[in-house]
């Protein structure tokens, strides 16, 4: 070994030998238990992240410590570039329009630069030395993946899971398009709260009108009422029901509406029905069937039937209307106030409702069934299953799975316009785009007279279906039941449990009735500085102080491992140097350690008898194996992390290694089967020591064991390896604790003289019971060897105390009985 690990050589060398010897390659016929991991697939969009190095080495780490543990690891990985990030990367690098050329070619595009991204990617991550094998890879727009998903779609549409239906929707008029409830997120606004007045229609209009005030945030809807309602148990308005009102400014009339959701303490109680502001105006839309009037078109500008408005968008919209309520007097008050908000979660704009034409997946009536389906699942940490049951819980829509989009899967669908059939393709056709391939005729009525379907789908609709890619990838079937599914293990992070695993454990429920994976494994994010400690790294919002490619430039691989499992599982992290000069501290001793063993390890026969202070080693690493284990077993990573370094740092280099130093370098003053007794010792227990960190820091591990271990055993790389079974007899090596506690009191002893630990003892007196004088005599050259006592006395003295006799140290020690 060389004196100083060099790991920027070493760790180019490895990647290479990984690759060239297919150390990581999967073998599907191996016998071995199977261990399958639903990757996330990162979205192909230009870069990564530092977020995305701390949750996928996590991944890693485990896939790693399964193999070892004896599993046949099936790690595929995806890149999924089906979506809208993937169009604007492409758009913006190539210069083009995805609406001006066809479906396929704009696709085929896509993928030419994905693929470039993609290497980008896979070269990342091979740098940070991700154990996955790259024969199993998948696009989410790749043929195969387009044609998985619409057999999924047609699939549901056979088994009646999937509707179409002229429906209220969520929209968003920033990114032209649909959206479902789970891409919303919140935000805090301020707003005003407008105290508008309307008037009731009278049949004489010389008689005096009657007034009624209505309380509001969204003025500009004002043309889209179509009621007025109030809670039947506030006695302000009985004299209300079954009258007509004018909409001011509009003139139109619409009825007044007794129900009993209308909030009697919000505003004035009186409260107006728009089509559509919220949730609650499409419920009442549905419940009294009012008619639809739309102020919003697609493209966010308010339509012609809004009058003065027309053309305006929202922000210009209320500001006009506004002024129209204050010139007319029918604005009666105005407050401030700070309220929350939709917004879609990618533009952060706020989100309309339009009624729209569109794909559905039912899920609201299968509520109870989806809760059912997590409880199978092992939750890690378990608190995230909460998450999931709250979301489960309070979903109030089917979900919209079409998406008013160019680029994305299209609808395998065409419809007759003579008959209205819906014709959908063979199965061994697929994948299709309907609007560059029309069927010859209608099934029903064999008219020509057919238009294809513009929609495409929602990404998470696709997303959804990654255990079901996997399983393309691992046996070429899809839908098919068999044993795949469940997966073993979905690694993700927590801000996406509402939408990919969620919608997962639908499709899996809807297509095979079992649950997707046996295990979800949640992580947290990384977060910026402590001035937006709250605020997740990411490319956006330009908060990322360190790309992954400047932190390789500054730290090796396995330091910047060694920070990613440094977290608690499931929680979000600062990020910081700190755990990575703790990892770059970690790697030196561990390289100095193994300098220092390499000298002096020796495989031989196991001894017939192994030395207490041997039996004490094995005893502590069997012990930190077991919780180490157990920890991993359960996938919290960093607790099995801290177990090691525990048993790392202090029993093996701070005890044990100081203690058989005497032994190493004068073997005259011992035994021949006590000094083999330590090398063999030495070699075991540092081989499972290397094994024990090589799940997280895979590159130094691999350049110790190729120069230590890899003569003389059969693997050719520690990460092929099981974890080594050490069968020794380990009865009484508690006993070993006596010669440690000699130990740490002379070396407190020396620390408070402020003297040098190599400073020699002139007489060491030990006070103590039989037993320990019995063990202290079968040990007493290695006690004097640590102790640097050229003396050694058992004394019958009481009293414990310290005497310095002409600079000559004399030590008297009393253990405890």
């Amino acid at each position: 070994m060389n004196k100083k690990y060099d790991s920027k050589a070493s760790e180019q060398n490895l990647i290479s030998k990984w690759q060239e010897e297919n150390i990581y390659k999967f073998n599907k016929d191996a016998k071995a238990p199977l261990f399958s991991i639903d990757t996330p697939p990162p979205t192909v969009s230009g870069t990564l992240h530092i977020g995305h190095i701390f949750s996928y080495t996590q991944t890693d780490i485990i896939a790693r410590f399964k193999r070892m543990s004896g599993n046949n690891v099936f790690y595929p990985f995806g890149f999924d570039d089906n979506g809208l990030p993937t169009e604007r990367y492409v758009e913006k690098k190539k210069s083009i329009s995805a609406i001006s050329m066809k479906r396929s070619e704009f696709i085929e595009i896509c993928l030419q630069e994905s693929h470039e991204v993609e290497k980008t990617f896979k070269e990342l991550w091979q740098k940070m030395g991700l154990s996955v094998d790259w024969n199993y890879t998948y696009s989410t727009i790749s043929e195969n993946v387009r044609k998985i998903s619409q057999e999924s779609f047609l699939k549901l549409l056979e088994k009646n899971y999937v509707y179409k239906k002229f429906e209220p929707a969520l929209y968003c008029t920033s990114c032209f398009t649909s959206v479902a409830q789970a891409e919303l997120d919140d935000l805090e606004v301020n707003s005003t709260f407008n105290d508008v007045e309307f008037t009731l229609s009278c049949a004489h209009p010389e008689q005096n009108q009657e007034k009624v005030t209505i309380g509001t945030t969204r003025p500009e809807l004002l043309p889209s009422c179509v009621a007025l309602l109030y809670n039947p148990k506030d006695t302000r308005y009985k004299n209300l029901k079954n009258k007509i009102a004018i909409v001011p400014i509009f003139d139109h009339e619409v009825p007044i509406l007794e129900d009993e959701n209308v909030e009697i303490e919000k505003g004035t109680g009186l409260v107006m029905c728009c089509t559509f502001g919220d949730r609650k105006d499409i419920e009442w839309y549905k419940k009294y069937n009012l008619p639809y009037r739309q102020s919003i078109g697609k493209n966010g500008k308010w339509t012609e039937i809004t009058g003065p408005l027309e053309g305006l968008k929202v922000a210009d919209a209320r500001k006009k209307i506004l002024e129209l309520l204050k010139e007319s007097a029918h604005l009666k008050n105005q407050k401030p106030i700070t309220h929350s908000v939709n917004v879609h979660e990618r533009c952060k704009k706020e989100i309309e409702y339009l009624e729209l034409s569109q794909w559905f997946l039912k899920i609201l009536e299968f509520k109870d069934k989806f809760i059912e389906e997590a409880e199978k699942i092992d939750w890690y940490p378990t608190y995230m299953k909460s998450r999931y049951l709250n979301w489960v819980e309070n979903i109030g829509w089917d979900w919209c799975i079409s998406r008013q989009r160019f680029y994305g899967i299209p609808f395998p669908i065409w419809y007759c316009k003579d008959c209205n059939a819906v014709i959908v393709p063979e199965i061994k056709d697929l994948p299709v785009d309907p609007q560059e391939k029309l069927p010859g005729k209608c099934t029903k009525c064999s008219s020509k007279n057919i238009i294809p379907d513009s929609d495409v789908m929602d990404t998470w609709n696709t997303s959804s279906l990654t255990p079901f890619i996997c399983k393309s990838l691992y046996d070429a079937q899809t839908f098919e039941p068999d044993n795949f599914i469940p997966m073993s293990m979905r690694p993700q992070a927590h801000d996406i449990i509402r939408t990919w695993a969620f919608y997962t454990i639908v499709k899996s429920w809807m297509h095979l009735g079992k649950i997707p994976w046996k295990k979800i494994v949640i992580s947290g994010h990384v977060l910026a500085g402590p001035a937006t400690a709250k605020e997740k790294l990411s490319k956006s919002k330009g908060n990322e102080p360190f790309a992954p490619e400047n932190l390789l430039q500054q730290y090796n691989a396995d330091a910047i491992r060694f920070w990613t499992a440094s977290g608690s599982l499931g929680q979000d992290i600062v990020f910081s140097d700190t755990q990575l000069k703790a990892g770059n501290r970690l790697i030196t001793k561990l390289w100095n350690a193994f300098l220092f063993c390499n000298e002096h390890i020796k495989n031989t026969k196991q001894p017939s008898e192994i030395s207490l202070v041997n039996k004490w080693i094995f005893h502590k690493l069997e012990s930190a194996f077991d919780a180490y284990k157990k920890y991993l077993d359960q996938s919290e990573f960093g607790l099995a992390l801290q177990t090691l370094e525990k048993f790392f740092w202090a029993d093996f280099c701070d005890n044990y290694l100081e203690i058989i130093k005497n032994q190493l370098f004068n073997p005259n003053l011992y035994s021949e089967d006590e000094v083999n007794s330590t090398k063999w010792t030495l070699y075991h227990a540092g081989f499972k020591i290397l094994q024990l960190y090589a799940p997280y820091i895979p590159f130094v591990t691999e350049e110790i064991y190729s120069n230590i271990y890899k003569d003389s055993l059969s693997e050719n790389s520690i990460h092929l390896t099981k974890f080594h079974e050490i069968n020794v007899n380990l009865s009484g090596a508690e006993d070993a604790e006596i010669i440690l506690k000699i130990t740490d009191q002379v070396r407190k002893f020396k620390t408070e003289k402020q003297v040098s630990l190599k400073t020699e003892i002139e007489e060491l007196n030990i006070s103590c019971n039989k037993n320990a004088q019995k063990i202290i005599l079968e040990n007493e050259q290695l006690i004097k060897g640590v102790t640097q006592a050229k003396n050694l006395k058992l004394i019958s003295s009481t009293e414990n105390y310290i005497n310095n006799i002409d600079n000559k140290f004399i030590i008297n020690l009393k253990l405890v009985e």
